[in-house]
């Protein structure tokens, strides 16, 4: 290049977008390098439903919720269950995000464009107590345009930045190694790849024609995860979740490949938290597929009965949208790895969503007349149905036997006696006829209706699963997706990467930073062992501008 560099950017995802543009705002000269080409801008956040943690909204105050700072910080306390010494960092990242959350994130965000979708959704219920994981109120803030509304927004100031030679692209770069010279990084080296003109998430060719080496005074490493690798996602698989799931399917492009994670320890960068994960138990095969093994997650409302392999109800509080964690630990805990849903048309229509930007055409495409749509007539949204009529995963039927004779089908084993399901859905049934309950999951769901929001887009009117009249009867087989990493590479609250001493990081290695998921959102997993949910994009948004903006103090621009 003919110009100086002053920092290198290893990914164009958002958390790689966010600190290149921090960073070129602050002055310095900044390249941004991929191993993708130029359609993957974005990454995985173009991919994700734009859900972001906030508290105390004026989105929520309109919906009558509650929040404070206090709360969620209690809540994402119970939540990480922070308890090794590595957690120094984390959970100093944790609490500067929720401080973030609570304070001048939506201005932030508001400023440069963004705007939420006015329904604020309630993830992670939690539902065991009150000191424990999961949100007391709603707090997912989707954005309207989904992630790719929220990736419109860095790209603009990246494309911007690019027009006045403060940054520049280098697509189809694949960093191999970091450059280190007397314990600071300078640089790095690596394969360029040949041209590929493969759509967005769709794999791509590693054909070498050539090699390439950057030296500046800073590197940024916004590489991603590894939950499209799932030999790394098994190495990595904790004993406390029991045996690694045989069959799991993907909730994110092959590219997400861990890659730059054994290069930055093979540079002397510590990592911590690798056992630390976030898998979602509700993924479906996308009939439609982009990637290999392309998945797609349902996020559920909570009426929907829960069943295991061998159709056992799930034990408390193991209920759609309460606890990923838990529910997945219980499933592998059965002997098998996946599980099924058993709903109405009813249910279906009002609570079914699917994770991703392009199954919500209404919300991405900014429609409100097809957003109205979602309170109107029988069916539920298009790409949901079109999962309920095309995906292997799904059986429709007028009566529980042939719902079951079609479940049993599916799985390729008579595992599911159509008795036994019988005798819990009528059990449950009967809870219906009052509106108080001694069954957990319709206590929870009449608490949820309590909430305006869950009213009107996200919780069914209780009603009897066997009532033909809210009928067809559905069963969806619920496969385990693979999703995010929450441990990572080492970091001080400025992204500043710390040096393998002893097993532990005891010093920053100077000019190398880390943000995004490769750095488990934070400081090498400010998750601790659980998500709130919208605090991945919320992370990758985080530690970005951290990252971008100690690294251009720290140079001070030339």
């Amino acid at each position: 290049m003919s110009q100086h560099i002053d920092a290198i950017v290893i990914g164009a995802g958002l958390a790689g977008l966010v600190a290149a543009t921090e960073a070129a705002e602050a002055g310095l000269h900044v390249v941004i390098v991929d191993q993708e080409s130029e359609a993957n801008l974005g990454g995985q956040a173009f991919w994700s439903l734009g859900g972001l943690f906030m508290v105390d909204t004026p989105e929520q105050r309109r919906l009558g919720v509650k929040d404070s700072f206090d709360l969620a910080w209690a809540d994402w306390q119970g939540s990480a269950g922070f308890d090794r010494d590595e957690d120094h960092w984390p959970q100093k990242w944790a609490r500067a995000y929720v401080e973030f959350a609570a304070g001048d994130k939506r201005d932030w965000l508001r400023g440069l464009g963004l705007s939420l979708f006015p329904i604020v959704g309630w993830a992670e219920r939690g539902g065991v107590d009150a000191s424990s994981h999961g949100n007391s109120v709603p707090r997912f803030h989707v954005t309207w345009g989904t992630g790719p509304g929220v990736v419109e927004i860095f790209e603009r100031r990246a494309r911007a930045l690019e027009e006045t030679g403060k940054i520049s692209f280098k697509f189809r770069h694949q960093v191999d190694d970091l450059i280190i010279e007397n314990g600071s990084a300078v640089g790095v080296s690596g394969s360029i790849l040949a041209p590929d003109d493969a759509p967005r998430g769709a794999p791509t060719n590693r054909d070498v024609t050539g090699e390439f080496e950057l030296r500046a005074g800073a590197v940024i490493i916004c590489s991603g995860g590894i939950g499209g690798n799932l030999d790394l996602v098994r190495q990595s698989w904790p004993e406390r979740l029991g045996t690694a799931p045989e069959t799991m399917i993907k909730g994110v492009p092959a590219h997400v490949d861990g890659r730059m994670i054994s290069i930055s320890e093979a540079a002397g960068v510590n990592t911590i938290n690798k056992d630390r994960m976030w898998h979602y138990v509700e993924g479906v095969r996308n009939w439609n597929p982009i990637w290999p093994d392309h998945a797609i997650r349902i996020l559920p409302g909570p009426s929907s009965m829960w069943f295991d392999a061998t159709g056992q109800r799930m034990k408390a509080p193991n209920y759609p949208g309460y606890d990923s964690l838990g529910s997945l630990h219980d499933i592998l805990e059965t002997g098998y790895d996946y599980s099924w849903f058993v709903l109405t048309q009813s249910i279906i229509k009002k609570e079914f969503a699917l994770s991703g930007s392009e199954q919500n055409p209404d919300l991405t495409g900014r429609n409100w007349k097809m957003v109205a749509g979602r309170a109107i007539g029988p069916k539920a949204t298009g790409p949901v149905e079109a999962f309920k009529e095309h995906g292997e995963d799904f059986a429709v039927a007028e009566t529980l036997d042939a719902l079951v004779d079609k479940m049993n089908a599916i799985a390729g084993k008579n595992l599911i006696d159509a008795n036994v399901l019988r005798r819990q859905i009528e059990d449950r049934d009967r809870q219906i006829d009052n509106k108080f309950s001694k069954d957990q999951q319709i206590m929870g769901l009449r608490t949820f209706r309590n909430y305006i929001g869950d009213k009107l887009l996200r919780t069914a009117k209780p009603h009897k699963i066997l009532d033909p009249k809210h009928g067809p009867l559905i069963a969806v087989r619920l496969n385990i997706l693979t999703r995010k990493t929450l441990g990572g590479i080492e970091t001080d609250l400025g992204g500043r990467c710390f040096v393998q001493e002893d097993g532990r990081g005891a010093r920053v290695m100077t000019g190398l930073y880390a943000a995004g998921e490769v750095s488990g959102f934070g400081g090498g997993g400010y998750h601790g062992y659980r998500a709130l949910e919208g605090t991945f994009l919320g992370g990758c948004l985080f530690s970005g501008r951290q990252a971008g903006r100690a690294a251009a103090a720290d140079l001070k621009p030339t």
